[in-house]
């Protein structure tokens, strides 16, 4: 049985997911840490509960998302998971942090595409890739089926959804993707988001004011 233990982190409260099972088997979900102090925060969970990360994986690769991707690719040396549209993204990242204002070198590392239905493995545990565009041309969401919840990213939150005037965002498209993606899923489950807290299918069906 999977659980599930978030972080926010960095300067865009960017919601960092460690799931992991009975057998100390995990996968680092969009790895934000930014700080020394985050970073240690981070390290400290894995550390204290024995953790074996197998994957590092994407939702997708906006910077908020990736801030620690190199010190987790570099400390766990496992390749990074995400999906093969999300690439352009990730190598616009460099560009991304000079408009903020701050340095981030380009990512060097092992990367692994993954694409619609895949299932990604932690030992007798199953998470479904779902491609849910619209925020970003990447964007993925894994499903748990058996217990019932899905990690979002930037996709859906709690009475709102991902902004779409991003490079490459499409308002539209991603309204379509919840609709014939994550709105097809049972109304209990629960959607752990890229930011804020998390909200069932059910509740975002029925109150969310995008829909």
């Amino acid at each position: 049985m999977l659980q599930l233990q978030s972080f926010a982190f960095n300067p865009f409260s960017e919601n960092t997911y460690v799931v992991y099972n009975e057998h100390e088997n995990a996968f680092i979900i969009d790895p934000g840490n930014f700080s020394e102090h985050e970073t240690q925060v981070l390290e400290n969970f894995i550390s204290e509960n024995g953790l074996n990360i197998k994957n590092i994986i994407l939702t997708h690769a906006h910077i908020d998302h990736v801030l620690g991707l190199q010190w987790a690719y570099d400390k766990f040396k496992v390749p990074v998971i995400m999906h093969e549209a999300e690439k352009e993204i990730l190598d616009r990242n460099p560009m991304s942090a000079r408009q903020f204002g701050f340095f981030f070198k380009p990512f060097e590392g092992e990367i692994h595409f993954i694409s619609e239905n895949e299932i990604l493995k932690l030992d007798e545990d199953e998470l479904k890739v779902y491609h849910v565009p619209g925020h970003s041309p990447g964007h993925v969401a894994y499903h748990c089926e058996n217990q019932k919840f899905v990690i979002s990213g930037d996709v859906l939150f709690q009475g709102s959804i991902g902004r779409t005037d991003l490079y490459k965002g499409d308002h539209q498209q991603l309204l379509e993707t919840i609709r014939t993606k994550l709105f097809t899923l049972s109304d209990e489950t629960e959607v752990f988001s890229g930011h804020g807290n998390p909200t069932t299918v059910g509740f975002e069906k029925n109150y969310n004011p995008f829909f």
